[in-house]
């Protein structure tokens, strides 16, 4: 499938101010089951420096340095991609009947280990979701992501929010909904729960009929055999090829679109967004 993306995002000031050195996640993560076919990134006020490079986690970003004062910044791209995953489960799976919570093979684990919470750091209540999923899973490691997206979509009630850090994992079961972020976040914790190596992801879902066009989030855990596998608590789906991934890290904050900050008079700035997606079969 042949998917074509225009995103804007602005950030207005109350008065002028001095931006200092941004980061821009808007390149695709491409792999196996994405190819780049476009690409247009511009940035206003125009960067005295900008510079391509990878992140810590792997994701292409775009380092941006500015000068002189500015009331607004605005990031807009264009993009093509083409996405080749039709079938999510197309893998050949390593133990695929091993319970929860699972233990990787030993020399994976530091590599994994930035992935993985330690138990004391999960609450009771997240524990609780996470335990109830695993019986319903019947503790098969393979099955569990999937049976947790799922009960996700039946018993939380998804909300639109459009700034702000995603609400921590047990203000969302306490709540019974949050914002696709919201649940990104807590997938990524009863995955941790379970022993399971978890991330954040940012990008763009193509769901018509669904949730508006917005950016999306969603998780990925990394089942042995499969390597790093999407799933989606907003849609209650395994990510195939009508997701695409801007960045995906072990915290929800080094996966944001936008990271910067500003010197000035004004603590204040307001987001302004826009995003279309649409699709071609190839």
């Amino acid at each position: 499938m042949k998917l074509s993306i225009h995103h804007r995002v602005t950030y207005s000031y109350g008065s002028d101010v001095f931006l200092e050195p941004h980061t821009l996640r808007f390149w695709p993560r491409l792999g196996p089951g994405t190819r780049l076919l476009d690409l247009d990134v511009q940035v206003t006020p125009t960067p005295i420096v900008r510079a391509e490079n990878l992140d810590m986690e792997g994701n292409s970003v775009l380092q941006t340095w500015f000068e002189g004062a500015t009331s607004r910044l605005t990031v807009e791209s264009r993009v093509e991609v083409e996405t080749l995953v039709t079938d999510p489960f197309h893998f050949l799976a390593i133990e695929p009947d091993s319970k929860l919570p699972y233990v990787y093979p030993p020399g994976w684990a530091p590599t994994l280990a930035p992935y993985r919470r330690q138990p004391d750091e999960i609450t009771g209540a997240v524990r609780q979701v996470a335990l109830a999923i695993a019986e319903e899973a019947d503790r098969k490691q393979l099955e569990f992501p999937l049976t947790l997206v799922r009960a996700f979509r039946r018993n939380f009630e998804y909300e639109a929010r459009q700034s702000g850090e995603p609400n921590p994992s047990d203000v969302t079961v306490r709540s019974g909904r949050g914002a696709c972020r919201d649940l990104a976040v807590l997938f990524v914790d009863c995955c941790r729960a379970m022993g399971l190596a978890a991330r954040f992801v940012s990008g763009y879902a193509y769901l018509p009929g669904t949730l508006r066009a917005d950016l999306h989030a969603w998780g990925e855990v990394y089942l042995p055999g499969g390597g790093w596998r999407g799933y989606d608590p907003s849609y209650g789906i395994a990510v195939a090829d009508h997701h695409v991934v801007l960045a995906a890290a072990a915290a929800s904050a080094d996966a944001a679109l936008v990271t910067g900050t500003f010197r000035g008079s004004d603590r204040a700035a307001t987001l302004a967004t826009s995003l279309s997606v649409t699709a071609a079969t190839l």
